[in-house]
């Protein structure tokens, strides 16, 4: 079992400590519904240095992106990032990743912590023939996630940096509580909010910092709670090897007017099913759960749980192309009717 430069930290805390792939991580410190409003309603503190992070640096650099990632990499200025996916040969989907573009020729790529091993070799075999070097920075690099609507007011009080200046998807150089780190206006929650690379040193003197100046430390049950109600991708659920991005609500990545690795097999591919939204009547639907449109099987819940906002059960699911009319889903035996519901389940800034 790995851990992060705040384990001990959490441990101080109280947090109930938990396996994810491979680290030891807080689950919860108080409760995951009182977290995930901390977060809808000010702020909320992640540790995330379980993330891996690879540095894509040379004069090919650009051109090796362009074919390793789906999104338009050409479409980043320095100072921003993307969203993207790493594609494989198949038209499925190597991991969901964000990329980073730091310097005309350098870039910071973070990808999935139980992906980082798999990542960073199907990078190093596309980047064959192209002049670019590819460094792995994840042991070198902690992470931290502040959340929320009060994410900026908070963070601006430990830094000089004006961050009304900056815009979603921003990445800059800046001092927090006295200490170096990189800024992202980015996140994993719906909301506003920075997340900071750091020096592992670093971390828990600039993780303290932003508890004392009114931030909640949040777990891994936030987290999860709180992508699922933002409608975003799990890595292993919505998206895999196998998985058709064009089938999903995050079709948009997928640049088609770019080559890149397993274009011709993603669009030659006809959908046999879609991912949807689905928003329960009663109880709370989990991963596998059936799904049921008048009365026969039509698909899985990918991903599902309790949204605190809407105080229904929320799913994520694969369902037939096509499928249509009444839908339910399968909950302990017992069909519970669900409504098609678009992306995100909740109102979002």
């Amino acid at each position: 079992m790995r851990k992060t430069p705040l384990y001990q930290a959490h441990l101080n805390l109280g947090a109930r400590m938990v396996d994810f792939a491979g680290y030891l991580l807080p689950l919860q410190y108080t409760s995951i519904l009182e977290e995930h409003l901390s977060v809808r309603r000010g702020a909320g503190l992640f540790d995330v240095s379980h993330m891996g992070e690879f540095l894509v640096r040379g004069e090919d650099a650009l051109a090796f992106l362009q074919w390793a990632t789906a999104n338009d990499a050409a479409r980043l200025k320095v100072g921003r990032a993307q969203y993207s996916m790493l594609p494989n040969a198949r038209g499925g989907v190597v991991d969901d990743i964000y990329l980073y573009r730091l310097g005309e020729e350098e870039y910071l790529m973070v990808v999935n912590a139980a992906n980082i091993a798999k990542d960073l070799a199907h990078l190093q075999g596309l980047a064959k023939g192209f002049r670019v070097e590819l460094l792995d920075l994840s042991e070198k690099t902690a992470l931290l996630a502040l959340q929320g609507p009060r994410a900026a007011s908070l963070l601006q009080g430990l830094t000089d940096l004006d961050l009304s200046q900056k815009r979603k998807n921003d990445v800059f150089p800046a001092r927090v509580a006295g200490r170096p780190a990189r800024l992202a206006r980015t996140g994993y929650t719906g909301e506003d909010g920075f997340e900071l690379f750091l020096a592992p040193e670093d971390a828990e003197p600039v993780f303290l910092a932003l508890l004392e100046a009114g931030a909640t430390p949040c777990g891994l049950g936030a987290r999860d709670s709180l992508r699922l109600e933002a409608g975003f991708p799990l890595y292993g659920h919505e998206l895999t090897e196998e998985t058709n991005p064009l089938c999903t609500p995050w079709s948009w990545v997928v640049k088609k007017e770019k080559d890149f690795l397993g274009k011709e097999a993603m669009l030659g591919q006809a959908c046999q099913e879609r991912l949807v939204g689905l928003v329960l009547e009663a109880g709370v639907p989990r991963e596998g759960y059936r799904v049921l449109s008048e009365g026969r099987p039509v698909g899985r819940v990918t991903s599902g749980g309790y949204s605190p906002l809407l105080e229904k059960g929320i799913a994520l699911a694969y369902v037939e192309e096509g499928a249509e009319g009444s839908f339910a889903v399968e909950v302990r035996g017992r069909a519970v009717p669900a409504l098609l519901s678009p992306l995100p389940f909740v109102p979002l800034k």
